[in-house]
């Protein structure tokens, strides 16, 4: 594969449907549209099987960089990954990161390490009886190992985050398994999230190694030991294939940029994050590190409520709040845990961690320029 160069852009939204700054980037020839790979967002919905604000986003930006790739709108998708993520909750900040990638002479240096490598793949569409099964889990692991090859990646241990974007079940969808007599996972379109999630985790361990590559199904959502250390699913309606894209240092790679990750063991675990920001070589925006804000891009973190109802022995309440989901109360918290150490709520965490990293816990991913 030849050499790449990966650059990475944080941008800040003033809505959903806000594109203004990423048309100022292009039109100031600080972005060229044809050489984004991906882009991922966090905008201010409820992050639910309702939240439209994900598919109104993608939608925007589809608009937006339609003329710039002469492509029409609904094939802008077939070029460019995207992957929304609903949820602002707390000090969140809703923003997109765009990923753009050239070719570059040669290959990253042996001095020079190995550096920022981003790879995309798609799988085929899922039907809905096999969301949460193992035609998700497999198609998933096969998927990743493209995106790998496509980020320039070989060693798995290079590998420091897999966000997915998978489909959920609607009630017209699961409608249409049983008129062809099957039957879907779960007849519930808000847990079809969660099975939904957990596959797509299950199957980028199986991938990388982390389980046996022949896990199976009967696993999902039970066997809380199986997990992935890197992996960050989000599930949403705009789509019925998983979206997977592969972040990681890459000896091909001519980038400015490194990433590296640690595992959060529960939602309020600041030495992770903070082990993450060294990875990279950066402090916490606590004044220790002056040049860190300069050097941060972003934050990617999954969050969820420890499913035991506790966290370190303390009760939390989050999975008995009947107004608030628990997912929501997750990403307020972490959020404001990583947004704290951080110095900036523009950081990237998604909710719903099944099988993405320990219960009650979750990867910690950090960009940083070098």
């Amino acid at each position: 594969m030849a050499g790449m160069s990966i650059d990475v852009t944080r941008i800040l939204t003033k809505g959903p449907g806000d594109v203004s700054g990423l048309l100022q980037m292009i039109g100031a020839g600080r972005i060229d549209p044809a050489t984004i790979l991906a882009v991922l967002g966090k905008t201010e919905g409820n992050g639910g099987v309702n939240d439209f604000t994900r598919e109104y986003a993608v939608a925007a930006l589809c608009d937006a960089l339609s003329p710039h790739l002469g492509l029409p709108a609904r094939k802008v998708e077939e070029k460019v990954a995207f992957v929304m993520s609903g949820g602002t909750e707390g000090v969140l900040s809703p923003h997109i990161t765009v990923f753009a990638r050239t070719p570059a002479n040669g290959r990253g240096t042996d001095a020079a390490g190995k550096r920022l490598g981003v790879g995309m793949a798609q799988t085929r569409d899922f039907a809905p009886e096999e969301l949460g099964r193992q035609a998700q889990i497999a198609e998933t692991a096969t998927a990743v190992h493209a995106a790998m090859a496509d980020a320039g990646i070989d060693d798995p241990r290079d590998v420091h985050f897999v966000q997915i974007k998978c489909p959920l079940l609607t009630s017209e969808r699961i409608e249409a398994a049983h008129a062809r007599g099957n039957k879907t996972i779960t007849t519930s379109a808000y847990g079809s999230m969660g099975y939904s999630r957990g596959a797509s985790a299950l199957g980028v361990a199986a991938a990388l190694g982390e389980i046996a590559a022949d896990v199976g199904e009967d696993q999902v959502l039970k066997n809380w030991d199986l997990f992935s250390s890197v992996a960050s699913t989000s599930a949403g309606i705009e789509l019925m294939h998983n979206v997977v894209i592969v972040m990681g240092n890459s000896p091909r790679s001519a980038s400015a940029f490194v990433i590296g990750h640690a595992v959060m063991r529960d939602s309020i675990d600041s030495a992770a994050v903070i082990e993450a920001f060294r990875s990279v070589g950066l402090g916490v925006a606590d004044g220790s590190d002056p040049g860190a804000p300069d050097r941060l891009v972003n934050v990617f973190a999954k969050a969820e409520a420890s499913p035991d109802g506790c966290v370190r022995g303390f009760r939390h309440t989050m999975l008995d709040d009947s107004d608030v989901g628990s997912t929501r109360h997750a990403r307020a918290a972490v959020g404001g845990l990583i947004g704290g150490l951080a110095g900036t709520g523009a950081v990237y965490v998604s909710g719903g961690a099944e099988h993405q990293g320990p219960p009650g816990g979750g990867p910690v991913a950090v960009i940083a320029r070098v």
